[in-house]
């Protein structure tokens, strides 16, 4: 039994924005990853001596995972969504009808 069969007639449509979006994903992961690294690499030469010293790294770093973290799942569902429409894009199936 076929599971996916085209529907006849179907026409896909062309690619679109989502497609563009997909493409600039990687390098949009890549400059969110690594903006916060390099402030977390660079707070120690801004940080004053003592126990102030060690808060502020702290939260820096808390910071840094935090905008990391929001990035990468903001990506994520932009993702899902461009996906979607790339299916939805795609040719029609027919479903297999019921008894």
């Amino acid at each position: 039994m076929n599971f996916l069969q085209k529907l006849p007639g179907s026409r896909r449509e062309p690619p679109g924005l989502e497609r563009r979006i997909m493409a600039r994903l990687p390098l949009f992961l890549a400059a969110t990853t690594a903006i916060p690294v390099f402030c977390y690499l660079i707070a120690p030469l801004f940080s004053t001596s003592g126990a102030s010293a060690e808060k502020y790294l702290t939260g820096v770093g808390i910071a840094a995972i935090a905008t990391v973290l929001t990035a990468w799942t903001a990506a994520f569902t932009v993702a899902i969504g461009c996906l979607i429409v790339m299916i939805m894009k795609g040719p029609a199936y027919v479903a297999d009808r019921y008894p």
